[in-house]
């Protein structure tokens, strides 16, 4: 094979020469995905030439003006002789296979051929459902059979649009062969026009920053409930020794309670493990007791609890947690959510220092929620998602141990 001289940044080139089955290069605006994505399918094309290579963009718009001409300028720099078809939205490779254009904006229509490697860019610009979709059928084109046997393998270069597909499938669930490797747009800075990074800087939040300049997931969705948390800055790698007292968050919901068990270091408090879709204050007592023995455990409930009856029971879910012999603590009423949801965001980030820290491996549901939620549109965090209960239950314990501390104004007569 003839060996072609490429200029790649860092990144481009990790993600070309890449051997898992699904790499992902999660980048920021102008950070060269297409150029890799391109680059990879004529590598790929190259070893395999009798094989075809698919390329997927969202849109047919964006095969016609931006896949066409580039992989028309990309051939002719390898000086590989081809035809193409715009009809049929191909590009023959003479003495070898095809490179077969499809959208995704419509994967009913990826039916009809096989491809022994694929490539596919911007794959999170699409609804997650319909992100999903494209990809099951996408890797099932994926099946001409290489000469050395090796894998089929699908490539994918995207801009992150928040915790959608990608973020699903490549970082929140990987299976085996998914891997992710990231560029920023720094990453390709002498490639792009002078300014380029400072407009983005000057047209875009913080929070938006973090995705289109740095290619990491945020949340982008107006409105989030707990904005400052980081996955990474608030993340914690304790667990519950021997022998400590437990801190306990309950949120009481027949069917769907949750608890987060949390652990002091010094006076910051780390979540370590949580219990999710329990069926009943009973079930997740007699969980926590089994699960934590030789632990004091003090339990901060959902205040309602007092008064509520528990499934299939006469008694008050307070009263089935002092039965089972752990210690309560709650207010006689809940807090206001405003007052709950300003004392976890104190603790996530204030004033430059993140007190509340997260075990992710131990507490995924929690930190999937801190990350996702996002006020609806009466200005209330989102319950329809489902994402309020295991939250709800840690925020019961922050803020009965952190309480946001109101200032109260004396207001006395005046006399002259």
């Amino acid at each position: 094979m003839t060996t072609r001289q490429v200029r790649l940044t860092d990144p481009q080139f990790e993600f070309v020469t890449a051997q898992d089955q699904f790499p992902a290069l999660v980048a920021g605006f102008g950070s060269g995905k297409t150029e890799a994505c391109i680059v990879r399918a004529l590598v790929k094309k190259t070893q395999y030439p009798r094989q075809n290579v698919g390329y997927y963009l969202p849109t047919y718009d964006l095969v016609s003006t931006i896949a066409f001409p580039r992989f028309a300028e990309q051939l002719e720099q390898w000086g590989l002789p081809y035809k193409l078809n715009k009809n049929e939205k191909m590009i023959h490779v003479e003495k070898g296979g095809s490179i077969i254009f499809r959208t995704m904006d419509n994967p009913e229509r990826i039916i009809g051929y096989e491809v022994a490697d694929s490539l596919v860019d911007e794959l999170d610009t699409l609804p997650e459902d319909k992100a999903r979709d494209a990809w099951n059928k996408i890797i099932s084109r994926n099946r001409q059979k290489k000469p050395d046997g090796s894998l089929n393998t699908v490539g994918v270069g995207t801009t992150p649009e928040g915790f959608r597909f990608v973020y699903d499938r490549w970082q929140r669930n990987p299976a085996p062969g998914y891997r992710i490797i990231r560029a920023s747009t720094f990453s390709n800075a002498r490639n792009l026009p002078d300014g380029y990074i400072d407009s983005l800087r000057a047209s875009y939040p913080s929070n938006l920053l973090a995705a289109y300049l740095d290619g990491e997931f945020v949340n982008l969705v107006a409105g989030s409930v707990y904005p400052e948390f980081d996955r990474r800055l608030n993340a914690s790698a304790e667990t519950i020794q021997p022998g400590e007292a437990l801190h306990v968050g309950m949120d009481f919901n027949v069917g769907r309670m949750s608890s987060v068990v949390h652990v002091l270091r010094g006076d910051n408090p780390h979540a370590v493990k949580e219990y999710t879709r329990v069926l009943d204050t009973p079930a997740m007592c007699a969980l926590l007791k089994r699960e934590h023995p030789g632990h004091a455990i003090i339990v901060y409930p959902d205040a309602s609890g007092q008064s509520r009856k528990s499934n299939n029971a006469s008694e008050s879910d307070h009263a089935i947690i002092r039965q089972h012999g752990f210690s309560l603590r709650t207010n006689p009423t809940n807090p206001r959510v405003k007052d709950r949801v300003l004392a976890v965001n104190a603790m996530v980030h204030r004033d430059g220092v993140r007190r509340y820290m997260v075990n992710p491996d131990t507490c995924p549901e929690l930190v999937e929620s801190l990350e996702k939620q996002a006020y609806d549109k009466h200005g209330e965090p989102d319950k329809a998602s489902g994402l309020d209960h295991v939250v709800d239950a840690a925020g019961y314990f922050i803020c009965y141990r952190y309480p946001i501390q109101h200032r109260i104004a004396l207001v006395q007569p005046l006399r002259i």
